[in-house]
């Protein structure tokens, strides 16, 4: 499951005290009892060995988030979007970037071409 999160908002709370939160994309999930949970340049590296379990909720307005704990220590994760939604943008990205790869490459055998002409005059 935390592997589809993508963009997230994260909170960081010990109790009810706030320690940090921001915005990130969940990069890697993995599992090593050796390795510690990392945010780094709104990035997460979430290692499920740091926390001692993991709770699915439901805020008010019926979305999703994930609470990663460790006694009183709180990683809560609540997506910006979900796993469709970023399947889709990554789809489109991927088409976006061949019909541009399309346009270069037909631009330049048009400027092959422009030369092979202007050269046999």
């Amino acid at each position: 499951m935390l592997t589809d999160l993508g963009r997230v908002h994260y909170t960081y709370t010990q109790g009810k005290k706030l320690l940090s939160e921001g915005e990130g994309d969940v990069m890697e999930v993995f599992g090593d009892p050796q390795r510690s949970t990392l945010v780094v340049n709104n990035a997460l590296y979430l290692n499920v060995d740091s926390f001692d379990y993991l709770e699915l909720k439901q805020s008010p307005q019926k979305e999703t988030y994930f609470d990663l704990v460790q006694e009183e220590m709180c990683l809560r994760l609540i997506p910006h979007s979900t796993p469709l939604q970023e399947r889709r943008e990554r789809q489109l990205s991927a088409c976006a970037i061949e019909a541009m790869m399309d346009q270069v490459l037909a631009a330049r055998w048009d400027a092959e071409l422009d030369d092979d002409c202007s050269d046999s005059f």
